[in-house]
């Protein structure tokens, strides 16, 4: 795996890199994982198989001929090493300061990739997933010639990563803005359906797949455990809601669904917190969920909206991306926020030069922490 320039020039006051063939197939297979889940949902492998996974496979047999480990011997023995051998095995040991230790590329339960795993596969050469998603958005922005139709369609983008032919005139649809964006989406793939029917989470509208072949209906009793979504970190305190001819509906692209749709609720949320402050700011043209505040002086200060699972490679992201703004508050979900070393992850892994720099905080505490920003301008002043 290799970090950007930014995160080189001052690798000796940041966090671990996964140096080492290990660490580079781990990432490699994260991308492979994607790739494939893209043209068959990882369900089932035809010889030949694609280039990216004959390349992987052949390679993760070098790397365990040289180890002394026993090699896969096809693509869905590989597929299954990904699905249950984790960041931290032996094979890979890729450093906990960088990914969590039990985190797989493959969700043992929806057999997708999971979001760790598109979020490793963005940590590389290209940008993987997570570039993608910006260059959709980017392509989104120059065809829509004006800030206020980008954002329109981007919202629309953002809350219904579903749709369904019954809806089109109960969302809110308009024919210009459905003009612009009806090329992100894409039928329901068969990978994602369950005998015949859809079925999506009532916390992140996202894709969601129940353990074995039987749905379960609303009002089931299916536990955390008998679940996946999309969004892996959501309440089982609502049933799944069941989409039934699902020829009629349509999804946008994966990339989109991760690194656009699931962030905004955080967003909204930031949004709302510093709305009910009285804290101006205007939304930043691009892709990224970012706004800049108003009535600053002479200082830039910024807020960026992610939801990263894996901290420590949002801040090589985020030092990658050299950001411009004096400040940069950068929102993730409380709850991830609030994770067992989630946040000094975050910070050793930043150059020495931006931890001031880059504040990370939650839609509750970004009120709070501005306040505290301020407060500590004045006093240097």
């Amino acid at each position: 795996m290799r970090a950007g320039a930014a995160h080189r020039a001052d690798e000796s006051d940041a966090g671990e890199t996964p140096e080492g063939v290990g660490g580079e197939l781990f990432c490699e297979l994260a991308r492979m994982v994607v790739a494939l889940a893209e043209v068959q949902g990882l369900r089932s492998f035809a010889l030949p198989y694609p280039g990216i996974a004959q390349r992987a496979l052949d390679r993760t047999v070098m790397h365990c001929l040289d180890a002394g480990e026993t090699p896969p011997r096809s693509l869905p023995e590989l597929w299954e090493w990904c699905r249950t051998k984790p960041a931290g095995d032996p094979l890979f040991a890729v450093p906990a300061s960088l990914v969590a230790p039990g985190v797989t590329l493959v969700h043992p339960i929806g057999r997708m990739p999971t979001r760790s795993c598109l979020e490793v596969a963005s940590y590389g050469p290209g940008g993987g997933p997570a570039a993608h998603a910006c260059a959709l958005l980017g392509d989104l922005e120059a065809r829509c010639g004006g800030d206020d139709r980008y954002r329109q369609c981007r919202r629309f983008l953002a809350r219904h990563p579903v749709v369904h032919q019954r809806d089109r005139f109960g969302l809110g649809w308009s024919r210009a803005v459905w003009s612009r964006v009806k090329g992100l989406y894409g039928p329901l793939p068969e990978f994602l359906l369950v005998d015949g029917d859809f079925l999506c989470c009532p916390s992140c509208n996202l894709p969601a797949l129940p353990r074995g072949v039987t749905v379960p209906v609303p009002g089931s009793s299916a536990t955390d455990a008998d679940i996946w979504c999309e969004g892996e970190e959501c309440p089982r305190d609502a049933p799944l809601e069941l989409i039934r001819e699902p020829d009629q509906a349509w999804i946008l692209r994966s990339a989109l669904r991760t690194f656009l749709a699931l962030p905004h609720r955080t967003e909204e949320d930031a949004r709302d917190a510093l709305d009910r402050a009285g804290i101006d700011h205007e939304a930043l043209s691009g892709p990224l969920s970012a706004y800049r505040l108003k009535d600053t002086g002479s200082e830039i200060v910024d807020i960026q909206v992610h939801d990263r699972l894996q901290s420590a490679l949002l801040a090589i992201h985020l030092a990658d991306s050299a950001p411009r703004a004096d400040l940069t508050f950068v929102v993730v979900p409380d709850a991830l926020a609030g994770r067992d070393g989630y946040r000094k992850a975050f910070t050793d892994a930043l150059p020495a030069l931006l931890r001031d720099r880059l504040v990370l905080t939650t839609p509750v505490n970004l009120v709070p922490d501005l306040g505290r920003a301020r407060r500590q301008e004045n006093d240097d002043a």
